[in-house]
């Protein structure tokens, strides 16, 4: 266990107020909105009934487990009923304009994570509105004034909890995690609904005997990074309920990427062709949510004996598609074939990364 002194000094600094709004099933409640004949009907946003992924579901769909990221042939099992509709990226990004401009009455300080979702500072706010919470409300309010669309929202002194708080009461909702109610928030939680903490990390943890955050607080700094590397400290802290990232306007990402580690290890070409793809759809649909295109792909492989290699290509422009992207990607494997050893983990990321106004013209490529 860490010492007290180790855990307060960033508890004493002056608490932050800070807003974590997220529309509910944004794309599929924009179709909703617009297309009366799918209300209250399951209703997927990309993929097709044979191919592909869900990038988003209806709360209708997500009833039956149909979540997005799901292969879409999974999801009509699931939901024999389902409706699959093409996405309509230029009405979401639309509607996100519309809903930042709400945000910014009060305040300029607007991280946005995607099209639906963003941090929002508001210690100090442009209306001079005491507490975060009617701040939230009269954004949520606002919202479903001018677009007929909800969102919920979290509130709380750090972003890490603002974040745990906003999936608290979805959807059309909001919550509060104040001070006081931080750290035994966070001790209940099982380490996979931490945000940050995705499956493999978590499987690690559970090996480990970090199940909760209480778990997980019960370990020491130096544990922490011996096992977790950098993210070490970070889950440390966020464990104690501490945070002190800043809400950072106008934040745009180095890069983004997906990967994947396999129960069994691969060999052949076709198998980690179809490993690789929804990892590339996933980084395509990040690219369309958040307006940003890349000109860097990597590829990643990790052996079974865990040597790790990585194999780049450039181009001169940014990549325009996500058609594109895949050629990229599995170009870089096909070249690589055959590997030496069996493939433990497989992961594409996409870097150099443009937004919306700064992007260049696109100019084909050849493969």
């Amino acid at each position: 266990m860490a010492s007290p002194d180790h855990e307060e000094p960033a508890l004493l600094a002056p608490h932050r107020k800070i807003i974590h709004i997220d529309m509910d099933a944004f794309y599929a409640s924009v179709e909703q909105r617009d297309n009366p004949e799918l209300r209250g009907k399951p209703v997927a946003v990309g993929g097709s009934a044979e191919r592909g992924v869900v990038a988003a579901a209806s709360y209708e769909a997500r009833r039956f487990g149909v979540r997005s990221a799901m292969p879409s042939v999974t999801a009509k099992r699931q939901c024999p009923d389902l409706i699959f509709v093409k996405p309509r990226f230029e009405v979401y990004k639309a509607i996100s304009r519309q809903i930042r401009e709400i945000f910014a009455e009060h305040t300029p300080i607007i991280e946005p994570l995607s099209l639906d979702e963003a941090y929002l500072e508001v210690t100090e706010n442009l209306q001079g509105i005491p507490l975060a919470r009617d701040i939230a409300l009269l954004i949520r309010e606002q919202i479903k004034a001018e677009t007929g669309l909800n969102a919920s929202a979290g509130i709380s002194y750090n972003k890490f909890l603002a974040k745990l708080a906003s999936d608290h009461r979805k959807p059309n909702g909001q919550f509060v995690i104040s001070p006081e109610m931080g750290r035994s928030f966070v001790e209940t939680l099982p380490v996979g609904k931490f945000h940050g903490i995705g499956p493999a990390t978590s499987t690690r943890m559970n090996a480990l005997g970090i199940f909760t955050g209480l778990d997980m607080r019960s370990q020491t700094l130096e544990f922490m990074n011996a096992n977790f590397g950098k993210a070490g400290a970070y889950y440390y802290w966020i464990s104690r309920g501490v945070d002190e990232r800043p809400v950072r306007a106008n934040r745009i990402r180095k890069s983004v990427g997906a990967e994947n580690t396999f129960s069994t290890d691969l060999i052949e070409f076709d198998a980690m062709v179809a490993e690789l793809t929804p990892l590339i759809e996933k980084i395509w649909r990040h690219c369309e949510s958040t307006d940003t295109r890349g000109r860097t792909v990597t590829l990643k492989v990790k052996f079974a004996d865990f040597e790790i290699i990585t194999r780049s290509r450039s181009t001169l422009s940014v990549v325009a598609s996500g058609q594109d992207l895949a050629e990229l990607a599995l170009g870089l494997l096909r070249e690589n074939m055959p590997l030496p050893k069996p493939v433990r983990l497989l992961g594409v990321s996409l870097s150099s990364l443009q937004i919306g106004e700064d992007l260049e013209p696109q100019l084909d490529f050849g493969l």
